[in-house]
């Protein structure tokens, strides 16, 4: 039999073109290469999960982000900013469309931010700022607010007078600094004197303990307790428990996180300050897919990083305690079986 060369070559390279343009998808479906760079490519690099909100936005944000069509590739810092560094510089390089970042530092990223911008990179601060980045969007909840509700319960507890100790955040997380703000501004219409305040760099919950229990070794009790978190609380009431004083103090911490729930019901703690964290993470997926779509933000607030005026987008918290638990958080936050769980 003899075959035509000009139609077996042009058949060879028709199998060949098939071949490597072409790739399965996981339904075995064939998708070209075209076809795979149409996803909207988004880096999500988080400061740890060792709290437990973060756990809870990153699978909301993943999953309001592939609703949208749009694929992300989480990286985990584990608490460590020259970790966080390296995962964006690999953002970067792997060309991605926008890079969402849980800042661990808010001074160290500020470089390799300016890097991602400068590839035409979109930047997304979520819940922590990047101070002199001028990221394209600074997303969180009114940390300031954050801060005045912490104060204004303790205000109303403890009365116009009285001593406290505060467990502060990271340093290196500038909103620490604007819960600071709030929380002061409060204060200074009072005599409440702060007696004792501590930071706890990278957010390391032991010193909760450790603060507390060095307080209470000089012989004094404080009237209450501003923590950076409800982690901090619950090592600060365990300091409080081991010198039977649980209870006794008014303990107050932010979050909303199940346990710290579940001690307001109990009588240990006194108050958290629930931030809006679904809706946090979902407004940050679709403000991503916007921003690579080149949706305009039109935000009108902005918020100054030092250098900058960025667009600012920010969610209203609100303060818990065992009065309106079950109007804010049951069956919303966490379930009722969960917060009651010790309670008969």
């Amino acid at each position: 039999m003899v075959y035509n060369k000009k139609l077996v070559i042009l058949l060879i390279m028709m199998i060949l073109l098939g071949i490597i343009g072409c790739s399965e998808d996981k339904t075995g479906n064939k998708v070209s290469q075209e076809q795979e760079k149409e996803h909207i490519q988004i880096g999500l690099s988080i400061d740890s999960l060792l709290i437990e909100r973060w756990s809870r936005e990153r699978d909301l944000f993943v999953s309001k982000a592939q609703e949208l069509g749009a694929e992300v590739n989480v990286q985990n810092a584990n608490g460590v900013v020259e970790d966080q560094i390296k995962q964006i510089r690999y953002f970067i390089d792997k060309k991605m469309d926008v890079i969402v970042v849980i800042a661990i530092d808010d001074v160290a990223l500020r470089d390799i931010l300016a890097v991602a911008k400068k590839e035409g990179i979109k930047v997304i601060a979520y819940d922590r700022p990047v101070r002199n980045a001028n990221v394209d969007l600074y997303l969180s909840v009114d940390n300031e607010r954050v801060g005045e509700l912490m104060a204004e319960y303790i205000r109303d507890y403890i009365g116009n007078e009285g001593s406290i100790i505060q467990i502060k955040g990271s340093p290196t997380d500038y909103n620490v600094q604007m819960v600071q703000d709030g929380f002061e501004r409060i204060l200074s219409t009072t005599k409440i004197k702060v007696d004792y305040a501590e930071f706890s760099p990278g957010w390391v919950a032991e010193n909760g303990f450790t603060v507390t229990e060095e307080y209470l070794n000089t012989g004094k009790v404080p009237d209450a307790i501003m923590c950076g978190n409800d982690n901090l609380a619950a090592n600060a009431i365990r300091a409080l428990i081991e010198n039977r004083l649980g209870g006794k103090v008014c303990v107050v911490g932010q979050d909303a996180d199940l346990e710290a729930c579940q001690r307001i019901v109990e009588g240990t703690q006194y108050m958290t300050v629930y931030k809006p964290v679904e809706k946090l993470a979902i407004k940050a997926a679709e403000r991503a897919v916007d921003m690579a779509n080149g949706v305009p933000l039109g935000l009108k607030e902005t918020f100054n990083d030092g250098s900058n005026e960025v667009p600012y987008e920010k969610l209203k918290p609100i303060a818990v305690t065992k009065e309106n638990m079950d109007d804010v958080i049951t069956g919303k936050y966490h379930q009722k079986s969960e917060i009651y769980l010790n309670i008969q």
